[in-house]
């Protein structure tokens, strides 16, 4: 059969489609963001809605025909609709722009960010889905922090305003302003969480408000660039101000906001850092050098110099070496752990470079993508089949340069181009030190030392530790030593413990097991056997268990 959708004349093409067999149900999407619900083969339309004003790229309906996933890539939308209901199950959308910026709560549980679309959204860390959005804004934001409370967001932007929001109420409840319109570039707010700083990129001027008030205390002047970077010491009244006029000033909020020392640095400065027990300050500048300075004594403890740990591949146009392109690159945002024995530093490249401050060397780096349909992911070049290349299609190097082909012999750089490399625009670690996260022209991207973040204990009392629990199965009290494990849940002590009972005292501890730990003790081991060695042991234990407690299971 044949149908016609523009029948009613509201033209406009068809952009995806799914049919699900068993409830005859068609969906289709239109470049206007409507969907069409259609039940087959009588062509009958049982719904029309409009989810977005962009095109409807793709589609998918879950197994029992219930839900309905669109995807619309224009403004990075996900949308669940359950069609019987007519609900949203599920309602999600990304920075449709970059994002520029972002910060951890200070229990690590949200993150904040910033984008060029002008949104400050914020993040569920344990979940990934975003729970509030503010579109205050009306032009990009350029830095986003949390206060230490936890409860207030802070964001700059270049329509000339710095905005307070509550997470109580979810709404805007200060703006800070300039007696002159100026772009903000950067952001800071005090540990109390009372004095609001953010530094101007066109009339190079550090304005200080209070958070209780929202006035403007004082306009601090004396850079000759753009103010690029802004940070409070975790420890003391002091604001560090860094500039592309190459130099670091440290103001003093005591002596009346007074320099109270000015850094000269061999070249533009990008980013400032104190170390979180305040008594360090790490700069990053435009040379690709990270020094670190003692800035009590006003010196220079130490440097590292990064350009050559971000060197990335040929792009496909670009008319010179990977090498020679790797002296333009620089670090352009700063993070120090917690114990501040290291420093994660972060460009406009694919990698995440993790230094040892004392040693100033790299301890690890991280690539952020492995995308090959980006351009120039490749880093390695294979001169064979470059020279075949050359003589076999019998061209010059300049006109292989300078033609825009995609040439798949040539290794620079990989065979299909997206106009945006992937590039790393912010990092942030947790205070905790057990994660941070990068926003990247990818996304938000969260690496973590713990692969389930969240500690879930269940009906956890005072007298359950790691170390009462190896005490009690020091005692061959095994019943006991379980139940306390799966009250901590751990996983790694769940699995010491049982590991620990002889295979001849499962049949005693499966016994006296109280009813709620069986179920949580099968859970376990389904997961444990796709990984374990431990097959036949765990296996009796498995046997054990449904022997016992299978028709109690049954009937539950």
């Amino acid at each position: 059969a044949r149908y016609f959708f523009n029948k009613e004349g509201d033209f406009n093409n068809l952009t995806a489609a799914a049919y699900h067999k068993k409830t005859h149900l068609l969906v289709t999407g239109f470049a206007s963001g409507v969907f069409h619900l259609h039940e087959l083969p009588d062509f009958n339309l049982i719904h029309s809605l409009s989810i977005s004003d962009q095109r409807i790229a793709s589609i998918s309906i879950n197994c029992t025909g219930d839900w309905i996933a669109f995807g619309c890539s224009g403004l990075g939308q996900l949308l669940v609709w359950e069609w019987q209901s007519e609900s949203y199950v599920l309602k999600q959308q990304g920075h449709f722009n970059s994002m520029v910026s972002l910060a951890y709560s200070p229990d690590g549980q949200y993150i904040v960010t910033g984008g060029e679309d002008g949104k400050v959204k914020v993040w569920n860390t344990s979940s990934s889905f975003c729970f509030v959005t503010f579109t205050e804004h009306n032009s990009g934001v350029t830095a986003v922090t949390f206060t230490s409370t936890g409860y207030v967001v802070l964001s700059a932007s270049l329509d000339g305003t710095v905005r307070a929001f509550d997470l109580h109420r979810y709404r805007n409840f200060r703006t800070f302003t300039s007696p002159r319109p100026s772009q903000f570039s950067c952001l800071a707010v005090d540990s109390s969480g009372e004095i609001v700083a953010a530094g101007s990129q066109d009339s190079f001027e550090i304005f200080i408000w209070s958070m209780q008030s929202g006035r403007l205390l004082d306009v601090l002047a004396g850079h000759e660039g753009p103010i690029s970077s802004l940070s409070f010491n975790p420890m003391k009244c002091v604001l560090a101000s860094a500039s592309w006029d190459k130099t670091v000033k440290l103001w003093d909020m005591l002596d009346s906001w007074r320099t109270k020392e000015t850094f000269i640095i061999n070249s533009d400065v990008l980013v400032v850092a104190f170390r979180p027990d305040g008594k360090e300050l790490a700069v990053a500048a435009l040379n690709g050098q990270i020094t670190f300075w003692d800035h009590d004594n006003a010196v220079q403890t130490g440097s590292i110099e990064g350009r050559h740990d971000l060197q990335m591949g040929r792009k496909e146009l670009d008319k010179i070496t990977a090498k020679q392109a790797a002296k333009g690159k620089s670090f352009t945002t700063l993070c120090y752990s917690a114990d501040g024995q290291s420093i994660l530093a972060g460009g406009l490249s694919k990698f995440v470079c993790i230094y040892n401050v004392k040693e100033q060397i790299l301890m690890k780096k991280f690539e952020i993508s492995c995308n090959h349909s980006l351009d120039a992911m490749e880093v390695f070049c294979v001169s064979k089949e470059m020279k075949d290349f050359f003589f076999g299609h019998r061209t010059t190097l300049l006109t292989f340069i300078n033609s825009n082909r995609v040439l798949e012999d040539y290794h620079y750089s990989s065979v299909s181009i997206l106009e945006h490399p992937s590039l790393l625009l912010n990092i942030v670690i947790s205070l905790l030190g057990r994660s941070w996260a990068a926003t990247t022209t990818e996304g938000l991207l969260l690496y973590s030392l713990d692969s389930g973040l969240i500690f879930d204990p269940f009906e956890l009392d005072i007298d359950i530790t790691p170390s009462n629990i190896h005490k009690t199965l020091s005692q061959k009290e095994y019943t006991m030593a379980i139940v306390m494990a799966f009250k901590l849940n751990e996983k790694k002590l769940i699995q010491e413990v049982i590991e620990a009972v002889p295979s001849s005292e499962v049949d005693v501890v499966c016994s006296s097991l109280p009813d709620l730990y069986v179920e949580k003790l099968l859970e376990f081991l389904a997961s444990a056997f796709e990984t374990s060695c431990h097959l036949e042991f765990y296996l009796i234990w498995a046997h054990k268990l449904l022997m016992l407690h299978g028709q109690k299971l049954k009937t539950r």
